[in-house]
């Protein structure tokens, strides 16, 4: 129908500046701080798009929920005030005609949500774990040069060579100087590598036939090892870093889970496909109502909203993850609340209407007699 498409293209025409804008907007901050740390020397600079891009991907499910609602109420709002949806309410074409319309304009979105928030944007996140660590990883072989001393984890490990290849992975003559507790360590080789463990996140120098020395100083009683290969852990992989971040955590592993926080995280993401249906029908519910000339005010309101229904969501998932709130109640109950608004804001000025009748009634009732 002519009208339904009319009404969708309104919807989709804001959708499309506001996505736009918020993108633009998150883009410029992540892009001006990754330059920061490139400057910093923290992060290599062939690495600033990728990432950028994986941020982009990541956050889009949250995005879109938000895009969606202010681009119902600011189309809506439009017809409103240009009279053309009263127009359309007055042709016969109610409440039920305007729903249907918006709902196959929406769930073609809450499908998109629910590919970008359950496949797309853990890979992403586990992408984006990958490149930070590559980037620390990068950034540690960037600060060692040839005949200077370099310190890994807090000092306990001192590396020195006198040879380094242009790629910096590769050094000749190296010495490493490792101390634990009161233990005192160092290898001494012809031939070293620096290797960076993509699953683990952890970080090795791998050493080439040399000797290895170890005692208390002071002491005479040294330990003296020849080898052919040894590895040395320069900093263990954080588990809790991007990698092991639940974000990251594909959907699947998150269905056969019973463990709080990946529970926390289903619902987080299906509350997020959920998010992108039930807010277009409360903007929808919103714009019977007149704001007179105030044209922003809807917008206000509609924002003031969303914020108060992501932080609900917000704490109930903290609350899931932490075991303090039972999973079976979890982040529905905030999905609950927002349609049990949705419904007393649609029959609020119905009520009105009955009851103003009612005691207009009530009061003619006397002057008839």
């Amino acid at each position: 129908m002519i009208l339904r498409r009319y009404i969708q293209k309104e919807i989709a025409g804001k959708l499309g500046w506001i996505l736009g804008l918020l993108l633009l907007i998150l883009s410029i901050d992540r892009f001006v701080g990754y330059l920061a740390d490139a400057a910093l020397g923290q992060l290599p600079g062939d690495l600033i798009l990728q990432m950028l891009m994986m941020r982009i991907l990541a956050s889009l499910p949250k995005l879109m929920p938000v895009a969606v609602f202010i681009a119902v109420i600011l189309g809506l709002s439009r017809l409103v005030r240009d009279q053309e949806l009263t127009i359309i309410r007055s042709a016969g074409l109610a409440f039920r005609f305007q729903l249907l319309s918006l709902m196959r304009f929406v769930l073609a979105f809450a499908s998109l949500v629910f590919i970008l928030g359950f496949y797309v944007a853990p890979w992403a996140e586990h992408n984006l774990g990958l490149l930070k660590a590559r980037a620390r990883a990068q950034a540690d072989i960037a600060g060692m040069k040839a005949g200077k001393f370099k310190e890994f984890s807090a000092g306990d490990r001192v590396l020195y060579t006198e040879q380094l290849a242009e790629d910096a992975n590769s050094m000749q003559h190296v010495f490493l100087q490792v101390r634990q507790n009161d233990t005192l360590g160092v290898l001494h080789s012809k031939s070293a590598r620096y290797e960076f463990a993509e699953r683990s996140g952890s970080r090795y120098i791998r050493f080439q036939d040399g000797r290895r020395y170890i005692g208390s100083p002071g002491e005479l009683d040294y330990q003296i090892t020849r080898y052919r290969a040894y590895a040395v852990l320069i900093e263990a992989g954080n588990t809790a870093t991007a990698l092991g971040k639940l974000e990251a955590t594909p959907s699947a592993a998150l269905l056969r889970s019973s463990r709080p926080g990946h529970v926390a995280e289903l619902q987080w993401r299906l509350s997020l496909v959920l998010a992108v249906v039930l807010l277009p029908v409360l903007g929808l519910v919103l714009s019977r109502y007149a704001f007179s000339d105030q044209r922003y005010l809807p917008v206000v309101i509609s924002i003031a909203i969303y914020f108060l229904y992501s932080n609900l969501l917000g704490i109930s998932k903290t609350l899931v993850e932490r075991d303090q709130l039972s999973p079976y109640l979890g982040l529905w109950w905030v999905h609950v609340l927002l349609i049990l608004i949705s419904v007393l804001l649609f029959y609020l000025p119905d009520w009105k209407t009955i009851i103003f009748n009612a005691s207009v009634a009530r009061r003619s009732r006397p002057a008839e007699k």
